[in-house]
């Protein structure tokens, strides 16, 4: 049983890290910086 949850949880961890090199490769410097910056302007909001 040990086993089987060690190995799903690298299936998603490969998955992850797969979703995120994905991510980072198929977008442009500036999307990847503004999409970062997020986190550190959420208190910014219009209105």
């Amino acid at each position: 049983m040990t086993w089987l949850l060690f190995i799903g949880d690298m299936l998603v961890m490969a998955f992850m890290a797969a979703l995120a090199v994905w991510v980072f490769l198929g977008a442009s410097d500036e999307d990847v910086d503004r999409t970062a910056g997020i986190p550190l302007h959420d208190e910014h909001r219009d209105g």
